[in-house]
C-alpha cells in the first residue's frame, strides 16, 4: 500500500519532468529550424536586442559609455502592463460573465491559441498550406473532442511556439526579470487562493491553460470535463487529477529560447537544465513539506534559472 501511495505521489512529478524535457527539446528544434527558415525565405527580422534590463524603451547608456536603444518589446514596463491588463480583464470576465457564455468564449479563444501554436511549430518544417491544414484539423479536434492527452499535446506546442517567437525579441535577462516578477505573482496567487479559483473557473469550460495529469491510466483518454475542480481541489486525497500551470513550462522555455539566440545552444541547454532542477525542487517542496498541497512552481524555477544565468551567461 505504501508503494502504491508513493507511486501516486510521484506520477505528477514524472509527467511534469517528461513534458518539460519534451517541450525544451521541441523548442530547441524549432528555434534552430527557425533561423534556417528565415534564410530560405529571405525574411529579415530584427536581431535580439542588447542584454540590458530596461523599464521603458529608448536609449540607455551602459557602464562602458556605450549607448544602446532598447525596443518596446524588450522593455519590462510595457510587458508588465500587458500582463497586468490581461490578468485583470480575465479576472473580471471570469467573475461577471455567465458560465454558459464564458464556456463558449474560452473554448473559442483557446482553440485559436492552440491552432496558432501548432501552425507556428509546423510552419518552419512544412509548406504553408500544409501547416494551416494540420493546425485547423487539430484545433477543431480539440474543440470537438477535448481529450486529456490531446489537450496536453497541443499545450506543449503552444508553449513551444510562444517561446520560439518571443524568445527572439527579448534578451535573456529581460526574460529572467519577467520570470522573477511572475514568480512573485505566482507565490501570492497560490497563497491567497486566486490561482485555485482561476483554475476551477477555467476547468468548467474544459479549457485550462495548464497540463492535466490523471491518477489512472485510462483517464488519459477521458474528457477534460472530468478534470474540472468540482470536489475539494485543496485536498490531495480526493483529487483524480493533478495540474501543472502552463506558465511553469512556458516561461522557462522563454528563458531558454532567449539564451539560445544570445549565447548558443550549449549555454541554452545548461539553462534548461537549471529550469528543470527548479521544477523538480518545487515538487520536492510539495511532497516533503506541504504534504501534497498546491505549491507555486515558478519561484523555485526562477531562482534556479537566475543562478544558471549568473554562472553561465
Amino acid at each position: 500500500m505504501f508503494k502504491n501511495r508513493l507511486s501516486t505521489k510521484l506520477q505528477p512529478v514524472f509527467w511534469s519532468i517528461a513534458i518539460f524535457i519534451v517541450a525544451q527539446a521541441l523548442t530547441f528544434a524549432t528555434v534552430w529550424r527557425q533561423g534556417l527558415f528565415f534564410e530560405e525565405q529571405n525574411i529579415n527580422l530584427p536581431s535580439q536586442p542588447p542584454d540590458v534590463i530596461s523599464v521603458w524603451p529608448g536609449p540607455i547608456t551602459q557602464p562602458d559609455g556605450t549607448v544602446v536603444d532598447v525596443p518596446v518589446y524588450s522593455s519590462i514596463g510595457p510587458i508588465l502592463i500587458y500582463f497586468a491588463v490581461v490578468i485583470a480583464v480575465m479576472a473580471l470576465v471570469l467573475y461577471y460573465m455567465p458560465m454558459s457564455l464564458l464556456k463558449r468564449l474560452l473554448r473559442f479563444l483557446f482553440g485559436l491559441l492552440f491552432a496558432w501554436g501548432i501552425f507556428v511549430a509546423l510552419a518552419v518544417w512544412l509548406p504553408f498550406w500544409a501547416s494551416i491544414a494540420v493546425a485547423a484539423v487539430i484545433g477543431f479536434a480539440w474543440l470537438l473532442y477535448p481529450k486529456v492527452w490531446l489537450h496536453n499535446s497541443v499545450m506543449v506546442l503552444a508553449m513551444v511556439s510562444l517561446a520560439a517567437v518571443f524568445g527572439r525579441f527579448i534578451s535573456p535577462w529581460t526574460a529572467m526579470v519577467l520570470l522573477a516578477i511572475l514568480a512573485i505573482y505566482d507565490l501570492f496567487a497560490v497563497r491567497f487562493g486566486f490561482m485555485l479559483w482561476l483554475a476551477s473557473k477555467l476547468s468548467l469550460s474544459k479549457a485550462m491553460p495548464a497540463f492535466v495529469f490523471p491518477r489512472s491510466g485510462d483517464s488519459w483518454n477521458g474528457s477534460m470535463e472530468a478534470a474540472s475542480f468540482t470536489t475539494a481541489p485543496d485536498h490531495p486525497s480526493v483529487r483524480r487529477f493533478s495540474i501543472l500551470g502552463g506558465g511553469d513550462i512556458a516561461f522557462p522555455l522563454l528563458v531558454s529560447a532567449s539564451v539560445f539566440f544570445a549565447a548558443g545552444f550549449r549555454t541554452a541547454l545548461i539553462i534548461a537544465g537549471f529550469g528543470l532542477l527548479g521544477l523538480t525542487g518545487a515538487y520536492a517542496i510539495q511532497i516533503a513539506l506541504l504534504k501534497g498541497k498546491p505549491v507555486p512552481a515558478l519561484p523555485p524555477i526562477a531562482v534556479s534559472c537566475a543562478i544558471g544565468l549568473l554562472l553561465f551567461v
